[in-house]
């Protein structure tokens, strides 16, 4: 049984609140956010207490989403709540950003109002809610004349205009400009942990993905086969997706299939609304997906890569006449060459004592900086084609330094994001909505790999 849901900004700022049985306090806020800022480290942990109230939060885009109960309540249901409040969110609103929940605050009390009747969670099925939901979304993103994605010469459709932008799938799930428009994304996304030792032996290699569709159909079910579908002026609207992976995925380390390049993953995990009646034996996906986004399948590949890992670092770490501490940083990137990582961002702890530093970059479009704060050097590279390498000369000023300080450096941490590349080689064979509708549905199929945790020793 909840009392009340409210949603902070990271400084703090009350978003949303909503009080569902007035047996808690209205200084909650205050206590909750000088609990969490008390607390040492970066996690902290999800469940709180205050005298007789609980608090239970999550962590999602940059908000803390908060839920408070003062009866002995499963801690577990109400963190699956939050998250599905804020997928939710993300559904009816488009994005989830702080600037997002401000603009669509009307919206969100509609959600709550509708999901959560006297503190007891009634559903969280955007399903169902879309026919009880009827406050418009309000779009973050303004429209500008002099972006070239909106709008072509005297109103002419350009080129770029026949390209999904980025955006595209980051819009409302209700929105009266669709019409019966429809369109599917599923992105493929994956999150890369990987230790490399000095020597440059790769000592851990983890990969964690997940496939997600969000459905922009109007005739969405949500629906199994066993179900009856909906049927609406004597049609039948029911609609399924049939979704082809590699043909030689094998799950597990003893499984092997087809006769090409070998895919593997040690294991998955799907969607309770997949049908796997020919996923043994076709890798196809059968699913019904309902308005909004859903994570059809979760897999894992533990301490086995595919391919060699992105980048390689070569380093040199010496003292020079004057003093200072010299680091000489060498990237390589292993990928393709028609391929390219983007965003990618190395950070090189520091003696604590460091003072300044000087650069010397090998292009123009790189940059670094000293964070004093962070006890590191970031060094920054906005894009970073494959086949080719970067190098970066430091040169720090440390107070006191003694041969102690050059044990200070290191190991580097390396932040990145590949587009249209997966880790692990899983792709998509094939992405097919029956029955046929009447107007050819758009299909748009993205892979990512983010890292989440790549470490060099040095």
């Amino acid at each position: 049984m909840i009392s009340q849901v409210f949603i902070l900004s990271s400084k703090g700022d009350r978003l949303i609140f909503k009080d569902f049985r007035g047996d808690a306090g209205s200084d909650v806020i205050n206590i909750f956010y000088e609990k969490v800022t008390a607390l040492p480290g970066d996690q902290p942990p999800v469940v709180m207490s205050h005298k007789n109230l609980h608090f239970v939060h999550v962590r999602q885009a940059g908000l803390y989403w908060v839920a408070t109960t003062t009866s002995e309540s499963s801690p577990f249901t109400i963190i699956e709540f939050l998250n599905r409040l804020a997928s939710l969110v993300r559904d009816y609103c488009g994005c989830l950003t702080e600037k997002s929940v401000q603009m669509n605050f009307a919206l969100i009390y509609e959600l709550l109002d509708e999901i959560v009747d006297f503190g007891y969670i009634q559903t969280t099925s955007s399903n169902m809610l879309k026919n009880f939901i009827q406050t418009e979304a309000v779009s973050s993103r303004p429209f500008s004349l002099f972006d070239p994605s909106n709008v072509g010469l005297f109103g002419a459709e350009t080129q770029q205009s026949k390209v999904a932008p980025s955006s595209a799938a980051t819009r409302p799930i209700q929105t009266r400009e669709q019409g019966d428009k429809s369109e599917i994304f599923v992105d493929v996304l994956e999150r890369m942990t990987v230790v490399i030792g000095s020597n440059g032996v790769l000592m851990k290699a983890d990969v964690e993905g997940e496939i997600k569709v969000k459905c922009y159909t109007p005739n969405c079910s949500g629906k199994t086969r066993e179900e009856e579908p909906i049927k609406i002026d004597s049609d039948w609207v029911f609609s399924e997706i049939r979704m082809g992976l590699n043909e030689e995925l094998s799950i597990g380390k003893t499984q092997l299939r087809g006769y090409g390049a070998a895919v593997r993953v040690d294991e998955c995990s799907f969607h309770q609304a997949v049908q796997l009646d020919e996923f043994e034996s076709h890798r196809i996906l059968r699913l019904s997906p309902s308005q909004g986004e859903q994570t059809v399948m979760q897999y894992r590949l533990t301490d086995d890569l595919p391919s060699a890992p992105p980048f390689r670092l070569f380093t040199s770490i010496e003292r020079d006449g004057n003093g200072r501490l010299l680091i000489f940083l060498k990237l390589r990137c292993d990928l393709p060459p028609k391929s390219s990582a983007i965003n990618v961002s190395a950070v090189v702890p520091v003696p604590k004592s460091s003072v300044s530093v000087s650069q010397e970059l090998s292009s123009p479009d790189q940059s670094a900086e000293l964070k004093p704060e962070n006890r590191a050097i970031v060094w920054k590279i906005p894009r970073f084609t494959g086949g080719t390498q970067l190098s970066a000369l430091f040169k720090v000023e440390v107070s006191g330094f003694s041969s102690a300080s050059m044990l200070e450096v290191g190991p580097l941490c390396l932040s990145f994001e590949l587009p249209k590349v997966t880790a692990s080689g899983l792709q998509i064979r094939f992405l097919r909505l029956s029955p046929v509708q009447t107007g050819p549905p758009l299909r748009w199929v993205r892979y990512v790999t983010h890292s989440d945790s790549y470490t060099v020793r040095i």
